[in-house]
């Protein structure tokens, strides 16, 4: 087909919504998503953990994921096949979605109540979910025990030269106790960081494997093809 639309079996995924983004389609634009007035049977647990994954994916990762908006949408044929194309078998669509780029906009949607069943989807899941999501897309977890390494490691060595001054002027309070402690601190940091820059290659060689294109070719223009401009308002 020449447009894919993903969604829900459970209809709080309008069908009715489908004809909205085939008309935005047909103006030009390539990715058109369902955003939600209002997220349908969520507490307000669920509603606080969302926005703290945003936040926190965000400022962790190099894409940013749009609000509100699920697999619920429509994409050109040309996004489809770029999809398809990414070799990566644990996918976390949400952020391989907001990846690929093209030229993209949006309709609003009322999220309904499902029509049958129940959610299977509960709090261990939806945390999984996010730290799958996470880990897709940024190498921080892998890159923050450097830091924490090396600021204990820093801390050590500022309470040893403290330690050896008191020690010059005060003398021993309990022997042998200063160099222990000291040397557990400063050991203990310097793993931390050695597991930092660990962490900094295997990040390295997780996205050399995952095998994203280092760019994506939305159009070739033959010579002397004219471009077509973009929709009204296309980044």
């Amino acid at each position: 087909g020449q447009a894919v639309v993903p969604m829900d079996a459970d209809l709080q995924h309008p069908p009715e919504a489908i004809a909205d983004m085939l008309a935005q389609w047909r103006q030009g634009w390539e990715v058109v998503f369902a955003r939600r007035d209002a997220r349908a049977g969520q507490g307000l647990s669920e509603r606080l953990f969302a926005k703290g994954f945003y936040w926190v994916f965000d400022h962790l990762s190099d894409v940013r994921l749009p609000r509100e908006v699920g697999d619920f949408r429509l994409m050109d044929r040309k996004v489809v096949d770029t999809v398809n194309r990414m070799p990566e078998r644990s996918r976390f669509m949400k952020g391989i979605f907001a990846w690929v780029g093209y030229r993209h906009t949006e309709i609003i949607y009322h999220q309904g109540e499902r029509a049958a069943g129940t959610s299977k989807f509960n709090s261990l899941k939806l945390l999984g979910f996010a730290f799958d999501g996470l880990t897709s897309f940024s190498n921080f977890p892998l890159k923050v025990w450097g830091v924490i390494g090396a600021v204990i490691s820093s801390l050590a060595f500022i309470y040893i030269v403290v330690r050896i001054i008191r020690t010059l002027i005060w003398g021993i309070d309990v022997p042998g106790y200063e160099s222990i402690l000291v040397s557990v601190l400063f050991l203990g940091g310097m793993q931390l960081l050695t597991l930092g820059i660990i962490g900094d290659y295997l990040g390295r060689v997780f996205d050399e494997v995952k095998g994203r294109p280092l760019f994506i070719v939305r159009k070739l223009y033959e010579p002397g093809e004219g471009a077509t401009p973009p929709p009204p308002g296309a980044g």
